[in-house]
């Protein structure tokens, strides 16, 4: 993943530029749990930037450990509220219901990985949106394709401790 362009930014609450970042064992066990591999750039991102906010309080990627302790409120959420019949052609419910969410957008978008590919499950759209297969890509998608929010270039990263998820 290309990150020269990122600029990390304090965070509006502490104003400071600490990382919270994932660790190997942290990633290998999150793989483990859930039997899957994540792509390089996933991991990367997670390495070196960790739980924050990217581009302007848009995306948030979540940390291994968030990802476990999240998927089955999510899960339950996805089953009781399911409204992307639209999108039925792309992912079915069950197909979902089988992924995982590796983050969300601050308009609550969520960014799931299914079977190697990512998918954003819009929270103001029934349609499901293909965005790649690695997470380069789908930031790119959520940033500059300006299906779910206005394009835009800048790429400062906010970080926040994940203990903050929510707030």
């Amino acid at each position: 993943m290309n990150f020269d362009n990122y600029k990390i930014i304090p965070n509006y609450k502490t104003n400071k530029t600490d990382l919270f970042l994932a660790e190997n064992e942290d990633i290998l066990a999150c793989e483990k749990t859930l039997n899957i591999t994540f792509d390089e750039d996933y991991k990367e991102y997670v390495l070196n930037y960790g739980s924050g906010i990217l581009g302007g309080t848009y995306v948030r990627i979540y940390l291994p450990e968030t990802i476990i302790l999240t998927l089955e409120e999510w899960k339950n959420r996805i089953t009781e509220y399911w409204f992307w019949d639209e999108g039925k052609d792309v992912l079915s419910k069950d197909e979902v219901l089988n992924s995982i969410r590796i983050g969300d957008t601050y308009d609550g978008d969520e960014i799931i990985l299914y079977k190697g590919e990512y998918y954003i499950l819009p929270r103001h759209s029934e349609m499901i949106y293909k965005t790649g297969k690695n997470l380069e890509e789908t930031i790119t998608w959520l940033c500059a394709s300006g299906i779910l929010t206005e394009a835009f270039s800048e790429r400062e990263f906010e970080p926040f401790d994940p203990g903050d998820l929510g707030n």
